[in-house]
């Protein structure tokens, strides 16, 4: 009889180890939640990537061989202008606020 008790409290302290090793341990059920968590989160950052990746493929491409696209870019990006044009570059309407623009009630 007394080794049926000792027998049930070593059966009972081994299910308390594996119930702790199953929920808390760096291999647990929690530990298994957090790294699926970060995996998700991991693969929805390689899905950006890859369609960024191609949409910039997809502009190298018509860089080199879209002359009109070649033509856009540099006009939009580096303000060229072409022979007898004039470039009228505007503040932001911020700025302009804020030095007595339009929004503004000046009192004289």
């Amino acid at each position: 009889m007394r080794w049926r008790q000792v027998l049930l409290g070593v059966l009972f302290l081994v299910n308390v180890f594996f119930v702790y090793r199953l929920l808390w341990s760096d291999q647990g059920l929690f530990a298994y939640l957090e790294m699926k968590k970060r995996h998700d989160a991991l693969e929805e950052r390689i899905q950006e990537a890859d369609e960024k990746s191609l949409k910039l493929s997809q502009e190298i491409r018509w860089l080199k061989s879209d002359k009109a696209y070649q033509e856009k870019v540099i006009r939009w990006q580096m303000n060229f202008l072409r022979k007898n044009e004039i470039l009228y570059l505007f503040r932001d309407n911020s700025t302009i606020q804020g030095e007595g623009g339009a929004g503004d009630e000046r009192k004289d």
